[in-house]
């Protein structure tokens, strides 16, 4: 367990302004999320495993070569386990707790290897994914993306455009999960939980 305050000179952990040509808007630290409110309080939740970190350089290089112009945008990155508890209990008892793992478990995201995000076009604009980031509905779930397409819920541009974001990430070795187009879980999550220390 790592405590939050002690990330900063954890040589483990890369700042997201370090990384080269991704833009940042930790939505969690205002009031642009689900729950309407900063989360983070004071915390300085901007950071990343340095191997997810370099992975998402990989991958951010790659879209640039096949998209020139367009960039990431990190929405979320490490959240430590008292974040995670906290949107939690927002949840809990309702039908949309399926949208954050439980404390208990720890999401991938308190050990800083998964990451939110999505893509700016080249004038800065965030491409039409069908739906913003946090919407809990099944329209954001890419496992049902070719129904939606076929029901008219989405374009088929909206379609390539979460195509590409998630061609990117798995060629730089991420894992898309079957509920929200913007996460992505660096490596492999039983070993993560199993052999990665937590953050608080």
């Amino acid at each position: 367990m790592i405590p939050c305050e002690e990330i900063a000179s954890h040589p483990d952990f890369r700042a997201l302004a370090s990384l080269p040509d991704i833009e940042v808007d930790l939505r969690y630290a205002g009031p642009d999320n689900f729950v309407g409110r900063n989360v983070y309080g004071g915390l300085d939740c901007a950071w990343l495993r340095r191997e997810a970190a370099e992975a998402l350089i990989n991958a951010s290089e790659w879209l640039a070569r096949q998209r020139p112009g367009y960039r990431f945008l990190v929405l979320d990155a490490l959240r430590p386990q008292r974040v995670q508890e906290t949107l939690y209990a927002e949840l809990a008892g309702t039908p949309l707790a399926m949208y954050l793992a439980h404390p208990e478990r720890g999401s991938i995201h308190s050990f800083g290897m998964a990451v939110d995000l999505t893509v700016l076009d080249p004038q800065g604009a965030e491409v039409d994914m069908g739906t913003g980031f946090d919407e809990m509905t099944l329209i954001s779930h890419p496992d049902h993306e070719a129904d939606h397409l076929a029901l008219g819920l989405l374009t088929a541009a909206q379609v390539t455009e979460r195509g590409w974001l998630r061609a990117a990430m798995r060629q730089a070795g991420f894992h898309g999960i079957s509920t929200e187009w913007w996460h992505f879980d660096f490596g492999d999550r039983i070993a993560v939980r199993r052999d990665l220390p937590r953050v608080l």
